[in-house]
């Protein structure tokens, strides 16, 4: 049977971006996308990323639309690139039809990279006959972005890092209703950020704090599972703030430094820091970019909600808590 006869049918995915508690910032193996660090996330799956995937033989390349609107080259050219992947593990040559549909901002730090990596590679698996375990799933999503991996798996999710290719995989470590927590995600601005996360992971290595920060991470890591474990918040505020913090201060002090932070991304992280001195369970982690994820159990929801909603300068309040992995449609 040669190439057009065979019957492809086109396959939708949907899939969460995540946030992560202990950052993956930078690759001990930039070509794979293995991380510097392991890293633990949640999913958040109430935000979602959906992508169908249409192996077309009147192709003669890959067609990328996102969001109705044509993909720009960057784009195109990484989704053609985990496509091609696809193509060679399921011995296959045809192009697709690619529309992929988010529905919250792309480009602003809410990892939607993460989820449109995760979506188009389950969609496209499918698509192209292809079945893999989660982990192997994982780590194919992982050549395309590093935290797509995550995005794969459901709940509390861990990232592994590995000098092996094939340990470099994620993994559900607490189902998404092990702990009643919600990340309330403060938008300040929806714009997409000057420098990619793809350009920050490469940078990483030229600032002075980054050895330090990825030495101390198993530690971080430990601690920050033990917090999840036995639902202790105020552990859990301390690892995650402290790791956000120091994957920042590495951004700033790479060569050229990176910030993505703008005033009223401070003002919040000092609101947060002012609503737990007070007595909520709330903490804040970024990531890259400049709105700030308020990560609050269920019993401070309604107080760091009405705080957030309060500041006028913000642009929008995303709401979600853990949810479920990558699935087809």
């Amino acid at each position: 049977m040669n190439e057009t006869d065979r019957n492809y049918h086109g396959a939708t995915a949907k899939a969460s971006p995540n946030i992560a508690l202990i950052k993956y910032w930078g690759n001990r193996d930039h070509a794979q996308r293995i991380p510097a660090n392991g890293s633990l996330s949640i999913t958040l799956g109430e935000l979602s990323t959906t992508t169908t995937v249409r192996p077309d033989p009147e192709l003669t390349r890959d067609q990328l639309i996102i969001n109705q609107s044509s993909a720009t080259s960057v784009a195109q050219e990484r989704a053609g690139e985990l496509l091609s992947q696809i193509r060679l593990m399921a011995g296959s040559n045809l192009m697709a039809d690619v529309e992929s549909q988010n529905d919250f901002p792309m480009g602003a730090g809410i990892a939607s990279s993460a989820s449109a990596f995760a979506a188009l590679a389950l969609a496209g698996c499918k698509a192209y006959g292809l079945a893999l375990d989660s982990a192997a799933m994982s780590r194919l999503a992982r050549k395309a972005s590093g935290s797509a991996a995550r995005s794969i798996c459901a709940g509390f999710v861990e990232l592994h890092s590995a000098a092996e290719e094939q340990q470099a995989y994620a993994e559900t470590i607490f189902p998404a209703d092990h702990w009643d927590l919600f990340d309330l995600i403060a938008v300040v601005d929806t714009g997409h950020k000057a420098v990619s996360s793809s350009e920050g992971h490469a940078l990483a290595d030229t600032s002075p704090i980054q050895a330090a920060r990825v030495a101390d991470a198993p530690r971080r890591l430990r601690e920050c599972k033990q917090a999840i474990e036995l639902k202790d918040f105020n552990q859990l505020a301390t690892v995650v703030e402290l790791d956000s913090n120091l994957m920042h201060a590495v951004m700033m002090s790479s060569k050229p430094p990176i910030l993505y932070w703008l005033p009223e991304t401070l003002a919040l992280m000092r609101g947060v820091e002012r609503l737990r001195a007070e007595g909520w369970e709330v903490c804040y982690t970024i990531d890259a970019g400049p709105n700030v994820h308020c990560i609050c159990t269920g019993a401070s929801l309604r107080r760091v909600r009405a705080y957030l909603e309060a500041q006028e300068f913000l642009v929008q309040i995303i709401q979600s808590g853990p949810g479920s992995g990558a699935r087809l449609l």
